[in-house]
């Protein structure tokens, strides 16, 4: 990819031409968040060295692809839980089947209580070169309430160890409007972290999700739901001090540094193709989604038999593809060029005609230069607007 195509990437807006991704999933944790629904295990330390032998294998027997990745992610779990040399074993197996190009983004989520400036520097000496921390607040008692195990001192430091270690690119990940947080506990976190100078915050909202510790301590009345209104204040917190700051929002949740959008945000967003290596992760062909064992023990006995480690799959039709590349298009700020949106997926938009109207007269949506984008006023109920495109 040229060097215009990977800053018109790095810019945050949605591409025609997204390229083609890579998703590494680690699904162990040291201890499980009480607001986790992710597929992540604690204590199985005796399987780390099987899995990661598995991953590999999943990885070398793979068709590969025709397209050169242009990102690759390693999400989890923890998987800095891993030790170095064990990632970049994953990583190299990753480069040799895949053809990652040059210039690609190649990510690596951590969590603060498992990294320290050797562990940064093994990592950017393996080929990691972004590096996505799991801040999620720097108030004691809402990282107690959402099961966070580090410190603020310790999340702060981690930011500082990746710099020090010579990480060029740094995300800071965010959560608030839980039931423990205050409005000054929020404006704080936010302000801790902007005077570190990450080049990428993302900011979620949190959520109550089904079979999670917090889900049982929000069903049994021992702490409240999460509210709505207050979240959204939350929110407009988060916009007014990042873009005093100077982060520009590219996607609902994410703020950028000027060309530091991540590009497998972007992929995701603009409806891209992409592999995904390791239990339970999701894969993407033109249409074809399909998804592996959950179960870390399950996955490795596929490899280890040679069986396929496939746990089920679907095809979208064309109006199905284009109904949800438009929803996930939408959630970027840019929007979507119409031209090109039509070039990819056919008359997606002119059947949902009525819908659009409706939406755009009532505000909820604009039209500018081409592009079909939320209006300002919608960003705060942008589920409920994008869910009638489906």
């Amino acid at each position: 990819m040229s060097l215009a195509a990977i800053e018109q990437a790095r810019s945050g807006a949605w591409l025609e031409d997204p390229g083609f991704g890579v998703y590494v999933h680690i699904p162990f944790c040291r201890h499980r968040c009480h607001y986790c629904d992710f597929n992540t295990y604690e204590a199985q330390e005796d399987l780390h060295q099987r899995y990661v032998d598995a991953l590999v294998g999943e990885v070398e027997r793979s068709s590969g692809s025709d397209r050169p990745a242009t990102s690759v992610f390693f999400g989890g779990g923890t998987p800095t839980l891993l030790p170095a040399r064990s990632l970049a074993r994953i990583l190299q197996a990753v480069r040799n089947a895949v053809n990652v190009e040059a210039g690609a983004e190649i990510t690596i989520e951590a969590n603060p209580e498992t990294v320290d400036e050797p562990m940064f520097e093994a990592l950017l000496e393996a080929g990691f070169d972004r590096v996505s921390i799991g801040i999620q607040s720097l108030a004691p008692r809402v990282l107690e309430g959402l099961g966070r195990e580090h410190s603020a001192a310790r999340a702060v430091g981690a930011i500082r160890a990746a710099r020090s270690a010579g990480a060029m690119d740094v995300n800071a990940d965010l959560i608030y409007g839980s039931p423990w947080e205050s409005s000054s506990d929020w404006r704080a976190s936010l302000q801790g972290v902007i005077a570190e100078q990450p080049d990428h915050i993302s900011a979620y909202a949190l959520t109550v999700e089904e079979g999670t510790p917090l889900a049982t301590l929000v069903r049994t009345s021992r702490i409240p739901d999460v509210d709505p209104d207050v979240q959204a204040d939350r929110y407009e917190v988060a916009q007014e001090l990042l873009a005093e700051a100077g982060y520009w929002r590219y996607e609902i949740s994410n703020w950028a540094r000027p060309g530091r959008a991540s590009r497998h945000n972007v992929l995701y967003w603009s409806a891209g193709d992409y592999f995904g290596f390791g239990a339970g992760a999701h894969a993407h062909f033109g249409g074809r989604r399909a998804w592996t064992i959950r179960l870390p023990r399950s996955f490795a006995s596929a490899v280890e038999e040679g069986r396929s480690t496939e746990a089920g799959s679907e095809c979208l039709g064309p109006d199905q593809r284009a109904g949800e590349a438009l929803m996930l298009g939408l959630r970027l700020t840019s929007g979507v060029d119409t031209a090109a949106f039509g070039r990819r997926f056919g008359p997606g938009l002119a059947s949902r005609g009525p819908a659009l109207e409706a939406l755009e007269t009532g505000g909820l949506l604009e039209r500018r230069g081409g592009w079909l984008r939320l209006s300002s006023r919608s960003t705060l109920v942008a589920n409920e607007v994008l869910c009638r495109l489906l």
